[in-house]
């Protein structure tokens, strides 16, 4: 149950009630972004609430079965604050968020709702759509390891060991020219082997996506021995001829690839031998022998 501040009481026991929503959005890069229903900003606890964006939302969900309460907001997409090119960048995603009750004739009397994160976040052409989570969604991920054959750390962390800042595992590139929105040919990538950053991450440092870190679903070799890049999605803005960038090399998580390519098999984080599901459905054969052995 809340406790109401002394004011904020006294106001809802008039009958009469001047009262708007107020959303406080802090992303992962730090940035804090205030939005209200209210037609006028409303400012507190050094946050700026601004009505620029349209932002509305739906009804509060709750239920007692810790299930992932959850509320809808809508707005506009605005070239100052929501942009559409941020949310294709993810920017938002998982971003914090606070509801408060507040009385817009005097910010002093208000009440935190509750808090949550942004999780999904549709878009059209000219407004979104974001579902703001209650803290119940933390319960839904998994913790701890997982037993499965592939390997469950991230290539360059601490359980992985492998040093991605290595010259090895990692190249400026060029765009030399542009095949469709998300592929293209790189100039200065010539000396590495076909297939070692796909998975892999790429950072944009000049161009329009400067700043900008994309995914890597395919690297291919040309038979002129030009690299050809296909990012997994396009970036939030066009890329140009002459935009470079840094490419980091990917992990299709096989031990194979661990060993082979990394060696670095004895830091393999999966369970390679562990039986599939072709071990399920197999049957007994004359003259086998199931001594526990890697089949």
């Amino acid at each position: 149950m809340k406790t109401l501040p002394t004011g904020l009481q006294d106001h809802l026991d008039e009958g009469t009630t001047t009262l708007a929503w107020c959303w406080r959005l802090t992303r992962a890069d730090g940035q804090v972004f205030g939005f209200t229903d209210h037609d006028l900003p409303l400012t507190f606890d050094g946050t700026t609430f601004e009505p620029d964006s349209g932002f509305t939302a739906s009804e509060i969900r709750t239920g007692s079965d810790l299930s992932v309460d959850a509320q809808d907001a809508e707005g506009v997409l605005t070239s100052t604050t929501i942009t559409e090119t941020d949310i294709l960048d993810g920017r938002w995603d998982n971003a914090e968020v606070e509801i408060w009750r507040v009385n817009w004739q005097d910010a002093s009397q208000r009440v935190l709702m509750r808090k949550g994160a942004i999780g999904q976040v549709r878009r059209g052409r000219v407004q979104f759509v974001a579902e703001m989570r209650s803290r119940a969604h933390v319960l839904n991920q998994t913790v701890g390891r997982t037993f499965q054959a592939s390997c469950d750390a991230s290539l360059g962390d601490a359980r992985c060991g492998i040093d991605l800042e290595d010259p090895a595992w990692k190249g400026p590139g060029t765009v030399a020219v542009l095949l469709r929105d998300r592929a293209f040919y790189v100039a200065g990538l010539s000396g590495f082997a076909a297939g070692l950053f796909t998975f892999g991450t790429l950072t944009w440092d000049t161009g329009a996506n400067a700043g900008r870190r994309v995914e890597v679903e395919r690297h291919e070799v040309a038979s002129t021995g030009e690299a050809i890049i296909t990012l997994l999605e396009p970036p939030g803005s066009p890329i140009a001829a002459n935009d470079a960038f840094t490419i980091r090399a990917g992990c299709d998580k096989a031990f194979a690839t661990c060993r082979d390519r990394f060696a670095n098999g004895v830091n393999f984080r999966g369970f390679p031998h562990i039986p599939g599901q072709d071990t399920v459905i197999r049957y007994a054969a004359k003259g086998e022998d199931n001594a526990g052995a890697v089949l």
